[in-house]
């Protein structure tokens, strides 16, 4: 009987029969956990790969970083030149204080001009919660150079009676020279305000200038006096001298008060039936510093908008990153579609192009801080200033400047990772 035939048995393709794998252990792949272990993308890697695709571009990457340097430089400037200017107007509060009131006469129920009694001022300075008080009065003449100018021709200079406590009322201080004393008053002498001194060509006491066909003789030189503007236009006179040379009565055109601090509001209501008992209703009371503190809201209003003008520069820069990203995209893709040949994956390549997108965008975002830091020590330099950058325009201007990368960028890396390896290495 005839045995049947065997068959031999298969032996596994590329070694004999019963011998043991020629290939290392790791060249094996054991599982899928080891396959994915081997396609990682360090994120150092990543990052070397962004900065290599902008070093390969540096006429690109330097038009593109400057867009967003434009707009974060612009955000930057604004908000440092705009606190620079507050913290000017928080230390003129400070220094000069927010407890000054000024009285003067209103308007009567028919609109006729108010004059206030004589004795008012003394009145005044009689309350509890008054530190000081001192009056001025608007003299009937002209303030020239020499007596060939023209009477008309004013320049805007008020002759004005004084009392000496004034300067020490209104926190104001002398440039040159000395101020009205008890012993000044009784003579033709006079104190220039600072926009009077530079209009009359005087910068030191000794010179005589011309009013109401008298000569005075100019004694000091006052400094800007930002909370009475109208200091900075007069020229100061006694009223001892006044009333002798010109009639001056006290009838008082401002009242200058220095306030308790604790009762101010309570002294600012006192002050109009003190000042003028028959008529306190046509006694007008003002604070000089709200106008300081108007001036800083009217400031921020301002800032405000400009900061929009700098957002929209901004977002003009990110459409650049945009435009420059997808075009590079475009220029590389065998780049992208060798990669993808050799094992990278989809996220790999956002990744990359992503970071690409990021840097460039800080490195824009670092310029503009620095370019609007400059912007703001020069205008502080100009302004005489503190310049003051706050920290916040630095963080925010960095954050956003990533931010627009992160979404210009976006768009560009989907758009490589939608790339077929075998149509990228197809591509021309």
């Amino acid at each position: 009987m005839r045995r049947p035939l065997r068959r031999p048995a298969k032996r596994p393709f590329g070694r004999r029969a019963g011998t043991p794998d020629a290939r290392p252990a790791d060249a094996r792949p054991a599982d899928a956990s080891a396959h994915l272990r081997a396609s990682r993308l360090p994120a150092a890697d990543a990052l070397r790969l962004g900065a290599h695709g902008l070093r390969t571009r540096r006429a690109r990457t330097a038009l593109s970083a400057l867009g967003i340097a434009i707009g974060v430089a612009a955000m930057v400037a604004v908000l440092g030149v705009a606190e620079s200017s507050r913290t000017r107007v928080l230390d003129q509060l400070a220094k000069l204080g927010t407890n000054l009131l000024t009285v003067a006469p209103g308007d009567s129920f028919f609109g006729d001009e108010v004059t206030l009694p004589g004795t008012a001022a003394k009145a005044v300075r009689g309350l509890p919660g008054v530190e000081l008080a001192a009056a001025t009065t608007t003299v009937s003449a002209t303030v020239r150079r020499t007596d060939r100018i023209p009477e008309e021709e004013t320049g805007g200079i008020v002759l004005t009676a004084a009392e000496p406590g004034l300067l020490e009322a209104v926190g104001g201080e002398l440039a040159a020279g000395r101020f009205l004393d008890q012993a000044l008053v009784q003579y033709p002498a006079v104190v220039l305000g600072a926009l009077t001194a530079r209009r009359l060509g005087i910068t030191r006491p000794g010179p005589r200038v011309y009013a109401g066909g008298r000569w005075l003789t100019v004694v000091g030189v006052l400094k800007p006096t930002p909370l009475v503007p109208a200091l900075d236009r007069a020229a100061l006179i006694g009223y001892p001298a006044a009333h002798r040379l010109f009639g001056t009565t006290r009838s008082a055109t401002a009242i200058f008060v220095r306030a308790d601090e604790r009762t101010l509001v309570e002294t600012r209501a006192l002050i109009g039936p003190t000042a003028y008992p028959q008529h306190p209703e046509e006694v007008a009371v003002t604070r000089p510093s709200d106008a300081l503190a108007a001036k800083a809201a009217t400031e921020d209003a301002l800032t405000a908008l400009l900061l929009g003008l700098g957002a929209v520069a901004l977002l003009v820069g990110g459409i650049g990153i945009a435009n420059v990203m997808v075009i590079a995209v475009l220029e590389r893709r065998r780049e992208i579609g060798l990669r993808r040949a050799l094992g990278a994956t989809r996220r790999h390549v956002a990744v990359q192009f992503l970071c690409e997108a990021l840097l460039l965008s800080l490195l824009g975002g670092a310029l503009g801080v620095l370019l609007g830091t400059a912007g703001t020590l020069a205008y502080a330099t100009s302004q005489q200033v503190r310049a003051v950058v706050p920290p916040t325009a630095i963080a925010g201007g960095l954050l956003a400047s990533l931010a627009m990368g992160a979404i210009a960028g976006l768009y560009p890396a989907l758009r490589a990772t939608r790339l077929s390896p075998t149509e990228a290495l197809r591509s021309p």
